[in-house]
């Protein structure tokens, strides 16, 4: 039995292995490529580690004021968003996650039945532009703004939570608004980290809204920043602002590509750390049943 259980364990750790260098490879190829010459790219194109290092393609991106309002607009969109459907979550989940409230099981149905049938993306477009949001940011922060699948993460995390500290809140006196703010949500941090990630992510990656809503360059996000420099097709416009410029930089396209993905994961992959304890407690809600 115990070998049995060793080879499995071997088995295991090989296969932990794997996935850690498939995962991890293509990004120490990219950071590579990005801190490395043209010539050097092309002759080890698959490379881990540069021998010529160099940093001007990130001299060049960092120079750029279209990178900076890029990273302004999505600071702003991501940030937004995250705080205000936080705050939408909790104060819908609350009420929802209490046994007594009156039609629960009727609004659930009608929650989740907005997750397998939506207006669809005509509509949606139109509202938003009805209501003068086109070309604005917060046509991509309100779009966002509540996902029925995070308040029922938030509710299901609620309902593990005793009756008993609620039923002492209110004996005491204290408010609903109370009993949120200062029971249920300092004891629902997991779960909030969580979703807040959820947010955070999808709103820093988000790429079709920000197609469908944004159309000046100045209101871009990160997203349509880098797609502009990966599909090649406006790099020097998007990179040196005028043709003339490029005329007085050497810069090659595919190192800039390289250093803009770079740029574009780092934040995301600085704040992961801090938030993992949270997320991977949140992701286990429901999991264990008393």
């Amino acid at each position: 039995m115990k070998n049995k259980m060793y080879f499995f364990d071997y088995v295991n750790i090989v296969l932990m292995l794997l996935v850690i260098v498939v995962t991890l490879y293509p990004f120490l190829n990219v950071a590579a490529v990005s801190f490395t010459t043209y010539e050097e790219y092309l002759m080890k194109p698959m490379m881990v580690w540069p021998d010529e290092w160099t940093t001007t393609a990130y001299r060049t991106l960092i120079g750029k004021p279209s990178l900076w309002t890029s990273y302004a607009n999505t600071i702003f969109i991501t940030a937004v968003t995250t705080i205000l459907s936080i705050l939408l979550y909790l104060v819908t989940a609350y009420p929802l996650s209490r046994k007594n409230l009156r039609g629960k099981s009727g609004i659930m149905t009608y929650m989740v039945f907005t997750m397998m049938f939506s207006g669809g993306l005509i509509p949606t477009f139109y509202v938003v532009k009805m209501l003068g949001l086109y070309n604005s940011l917060w046509a991509i922060v309100l779009t966002a703004l509540f996902s029925t699948y995070n308040v029922t993460l938030v509710k299901n995390f609620m309902e593990s939570i005793p009756d008993s500290l609620i039923e002492a809140a209110r004996i005491d006196g204290a408010s609903e608004f109370y009993i949120l703010f200062k029971i249920i949500a300092p004891l629902s941090k997991a779960i909030v980290a969580t979703v807040a990630m959820f947010v955070a992510v999808g709103q820093w990656n988000s790429y079709a809204t920000s197609i469908y809503y944004l159309k000046d360059t100045s209101k871009w996000t990160l997203a349509l920043f880098l797609r502009e420099i990966i599909l090649g097709s406006s790099i020097t416009d998007v990179i040196s602002g005028s043709g003339k410029d490029m005329m007085q930089e050497t810069v090659n396209p595919i190192t800039i590509q390289y250093a803009a993905l770079i740029i574009t994961v780092l934040p995301i992959l600085a704040v992961y750390p801090f938030v993992q304890k949270y997320f991977v407690k949140g992701m286990m809600v429901g999991s264990v049943k008393e």
